[in-house]
């Protein structure tokens, strides 16, 4: 496993928890969780750091070290 795919598969999870919570009701900390999950996702999309990857990176190898090694 590698640290990109991890993180994929973190974000599918905490989606999913926030449609579980939007689900039973509590509609304000699946609004704040899907905020958090937002920002996280537009600070990647315009600095091109994303915070939980650069600990997972330090936890995990990347998928692209992996395969030119």
């Amino acid at each position: 496993m590698c640290a990109e795919r991890l993180h994929r598969i973190v974000i599918a999870i905490i989606l999913g928890l926030v449609m579980g919570m939007a689900g039973a009701g509590m509609i304000k900390l699946a609004f704040l969780s899907q905020l958090f999950v937002m920002i996280m996702l537009f600070l990647w999309a315009f600095s091109d750091f994303c915070p939980s990857l650069y600990l997972l990176r330090k936890i995990i190898p990347s998928c692209y070290e992996s395969k030119n090694q």
